[in-house]
């Protein structure tokens, strides 16, 4: 599972790709910029992606959140009963809290590491695919070089909407996709990947 997560991690690609321009030709100054994250995320391949991952954690999930319902059940026993029960009573529930909230902890830190690892695999091979397409596109449309303004320590302060590739790219990729087997167009905005179940808070 993920730390809540809304999107896939990001994949480390170069700051500008630069297309190969002909033997003798004018220089190129055409410029544009993509937001390789969305781009890919939105892609047929990526959104069926975020659909398998959010079908294969599902029972992870599932059974995080039962762990989670059992502690808030046993600490509500522990304190409607704190006036009655004997000590050896609400030890042993508390002890029962401590361990179910410990394997929660670790099942959602093993679940995050999972989930996180199967991320990045996604976004590695569905990122080679995409740089391909960015490749070809900017040779045929004679860019000269292409910016990705995805992370927030991106160096372009402003761009126009007029350069954004990032629609174009996403239906270029789709069309040759295997995925693409719906005539449905790519989404603007991505799935989320499944979110993982907080630990349940410590009794008052």
């Amino acid at each position: 599972m993920t730390k809540n997560h809304v999107v896939f991690p990001a994949l480390v690609l170069g700051a500008a790709m630069l297309a190969h321009a002909q033997t003798g030709a004018p220089a190129q100054t055409k410029v544009g910029i993509i937001h390789i994250q969305n781009a890919i995320i939105s892609t047929k391949d990526g959104q069926k992606a975020a659909a398998d991952l959010t079908s294969k954690f599902a029972p992870k999930k599932a059974d995080l959140e039962k762990k989670n319902s059992l502690v808030a059940q046993l600490q509500d026993q522990l304190r409607k009963g704190s006036n009655t029960m004997s000590e050896e009573a609400k030890e042993k529930l508390m002890r029962e809290i401590d361990q179910t909230n410990t394997s929660i902890k670790r099942d959602t830190e093993d679940d995050n590491a999972e989930l996180e690892q199967e991320q990045g695999r996604i976004m590695q091979e569905l990122g080679q695919r995409m740089m391909a397409v960015i490749d070809k596109y900017a040779k045929d449309n004679g860019y000269a070089m292409i910016l990705d303004v995805s992370s927030a320590q991106s160096p372009v302060l402003y761009a126009t909407s007029g350069i954004d590739i990032t629609q174009d790219i996403i239906a270029l990729y789709d069309k040759n996709s295997p995925a693409a087997t719906s005539s449905a167009p790519a989404p603007k905005t991505a799935a989320p990947p499944p979110a993982a179940a907080k630990p349940a808070a410590p009794p008052k």
